[in-house]
């Protein structure tokens, strides 16, 4: 079954009915459907953030995720320092990420960025690339090249 797609005029007669509809809070067995893109923009949903992710890096989830663990909550200036300075190799990758985000939101959502901070970061596992090492006598060694999709959020203090 296909999705069905409201159209603007629908979405613009109806909006404060289907802003309530979506930010209510469901039960388990009567979710709400998610809305496509097009509807998310009619209706002004997501504009209080900047989103930037980076796929496929080549970084383990775990050593990406004990840096985004300390820019957490941070603001923007605070995490740049933070990241500058902190010995991983994470931080170039996160660094190009958060000007991502920043930029994203400045330009696109027009927030101010002297009062962003960074809200949601975290690192989900990316395929794994297996590689094998000739071990003795003949046999073979796993290797395990992981590989993490990065997300960062920012969004503007109240």
């Amino acid at each position: 079954m296909g999705k069905t797609i409201l159209n603007r005029d629908y979405i613009e007669e109806h909006r404060d009915e289907l802003l309530e509809k979506y930010n209510a809070v469901p039960r388990s067995s009567n979710r709400p459907k998610l809305l496509s893109k097009k509807e998310r923009k009619a209706l002004g949903i997501g504009r209080d953030r900047g989103i930037a992710t980076a796929r496929n890096v080549r970084i383990s989830p775990l050593k990406v995720q004990a840096v985004l663990n300390t820019i957490r909550g941070k603001s923007i200036d605070e995490a740049y320092a933070i990241l500058q300075y902190i010995p991983r190799g994470a931080s170039p990758v996160l660094i190009k990420l958060l000007k991502s985000a920043e930029a994203n939101a400045v330009n696109n959502n027009e927030l101010n960025r002297d009062a962003l901070y960074v809200a949601e970061c975290y690192a989900n596992q990316g395929p794994t690339m297996k590689r094998i090492r000739p071990r003795a006598r003949g046999s073979a060694h796993r290797i395990m090249k992981r590989t993490s999709h990065i997300t960062i959020v920012v969004k503007e203090q109240s």
